[in-house]
């Protein structure tokens, strides 16, 4: 197994979700919601840097078969799920870390659910962000 690979590709995952939040960090600053802006500033950030001290080193062999394949798609999901959580959480919208994996999954697997009886209560940057996540899924986030 390649994990060098995976690894490298993963990073790559985490460093384009830390590109994609700040879209939603724009659309909070836009609306001067302070709190959502620094949750997801700070979420990006550390996608960001992780993804980019992780990406420094090329792996030396480059090739993967089916099995590294399977690993990457399901890494993916985990890491875009449980980071993509985290700007509910911080922002203290979402008391519930769960609660905010599953919104998140929700929205990457363009199901609809939610957890949220009144979606509007979580303000323009986080709203965006979850509606973002829908877009990304149903474009085929993989």
């Amino acid at each position: 197994m390649n994990f060098s690979m995976i690894v490298y590709i993963l990073a790559w995952v985490l460093r384009i979700e830390g590109i994609s939040l700040l879209l939603p960090f724009i659309c909070a600053i836009i609306y001067r919601e302070h709190n959502s802006a620094a949750a997801i500033l700070s979420v990006s950030a550390i996608s960001l840097v992780v993804g980019a001290v992780l990406t420094r080193k090329k792996p030396k062999k480059i090739a993967f078969y089916t099995r590294e394949g399977f690993v990457i798609v399901a890494g993916c999901w985990l890491v875009l799920s449980l980071v993509g959580a985290l700007p509910f959480y911080i922002s203290g919208k979402i008391p519930h870390y769960i609660d905010a994996v599953f919104e998140i999954v929700s929205g990457f697997t363009t199901t609809g659910s939610s957890i949220l009886s009144d979606v509007e209560a979580l303000g323009k940057g986080l709203i965006f962000w979850r509606s973002f996540s829908h877009w990304m899924g149903g474009m085929g986030v993989l």
